[in-house]
């Protein structure tokens, strides 16, 4: 739904359904009794304003992440309505971008292009910022996100608002791009998109790169409070254990049976042992990229899924080695099947297989 049309449909609730709809705009997704708490309105009030929300389109509900007793609620997409490509999905073609590359050279901080890897001084698409993910937003040898002040901070010195239109790229098979998507989320910024294919496709396809940085001036980025349901922690894990959850290993095959302590042929720690967390399922992250480096079709990402006994009305936690391959298996999840209850765990088997007196598993393959 387009912006007008969002006010045009506001315009015609009661009061307490504008607050709601500001409440949730503000914060991000909230159960009703965070709602309340928060907006001070009585329950049976929310409850009106709410319905009346869902009513209009403006609202959708699922089971909360952390308790599937309580609804939680979040705004519809809002983001940007129009006829072409890119401005009703979170994936963009290289098309799309190629045709707005005058705006992404612009130091415009409305429309900022960002390689979200090492290889930025290589070549990059004319107009982008780098944000080198692993380098720069995660604490000490790759374990942990940044916090909150560090993501503003590194945001705003690339020319980046909370308010920004936000399209990520990198190397390989975007993984790094994916991750760095799913921290935008993690601290709710709202329009943020993939270039399908990354760099890989941009180049293949003939299209321009450069080694020119652009010139962009500095901003001021203010993060929310960030969105726990989607980044689980050591203790979800250990909690998924005991519940019916379902845990998704998207390692390498060496990695899950045991045979490698850090991935193959990357610069990353080393676990101090193998294996993978018991009663996982196991499925290659890059089993959800074509031979092209773009994301498969919905149907074939269904059937994968499904074949592994992934549904997705199961709480569902997704982890690799230190995040960044488990968040393109949460991008597929979350954000092109709509599952409302998968998180990405950013410690993974780094943290996880550090660990003493945890539960581990191993599988070698004859």
């Amino acid at each position: 739904m387009a912006d007008n049309q969002t006010d045009e449909a506001l315009n015609d609730l009661p009061p307490s359904s504008k607050f709601i709809y500001k409440t949730l705009a503000d914060n991000g997704p909230m159960t009703l009794k965070g709602l309340t708490e928060e907006t001070l309105l009585s329950s049976r009030t929310a409850r009106y304003g709410i319905d009346q929300l869902e009513e209009a389109g403006l609202l959708d509900s699922s089971p909360a992440l952390h308790d599937g007793r309580q609804t939680c609620y979040k705004l519809t997409d809002v983001s940007a309505g129009g006829d072409d490509e890119g401005d009703l999905t979170v994936l963009v073609s290289p098309e799309w971008v190629e045709q707005r590359l005058q705006e992404f050279e612009r130091d415009d901080p409305s429309l900022r292009l960002v390689e979200a890897d090492g290889e930025y001084d290589d070549g990059h698409v004319p107009g982008a910022v780098q944000i080198d993910v692993l380098a720069d937003l995660v604490d000490v040898n790759g374990c942990g996100i940044a916090d909150r002040r560090c993501f503003e901070e590194h945001l705003a010195s690339r020319g980046i608002t909370e308010d920004s239109t936000i399209v990520i790229y990198s190397t390989h098979q975007n993984q790094y791009a994916a991750y760095l998507f799913w921290l935008f989320k993690y601290y709710r910024h709202t329009d943020v998109r993939l270039l399908d294919g990354g760099k890989r496709r941009w180049e293949e396809t003939g299209r321009p790169t450069t080694t020119d940085e652009p010139s962009v001036s500095q901003q001021t980025y203010e993060a929310p409070t960030p969105n726990e349901q989607i980044r689980a922690y050591r203790t979800d894990i250990e909690a998924a254990l005991a519940r019916n959850m379902t845990i998704v290993d998207v390692r390498s095959e060496p990695e899950y049976e045991g045979d490698r302590t850090k991935p193959p042929n990357k610069v990353l720690p080393e676990a101090r042992v193998a294996g993978h967390i018991p009663g996982t399922v196991h499925i290659t992250w890059s089993e959800v990229i074509d031979e092209n480096g773009r994301f498969k079709d919905r149907s074939e990402l269904e059937r994968l899924f499904h074949r592994h006994g992934v549904e997705l009305d199961v709480e569902t936690i997704v982890y690799c080695h230190v995040g960044e391959r488990s968040s393109i298996v949460w991008f597929v999840l979350s954000e092109l099947l709509g599952h409302d209850a998968v998180s990405n765990y950013d410690g993974s088997w780094i943290e996880w297989g550090n660990l003493i007196d945890v539960p581990i598993e191993t599988e070698i393959g004859e």
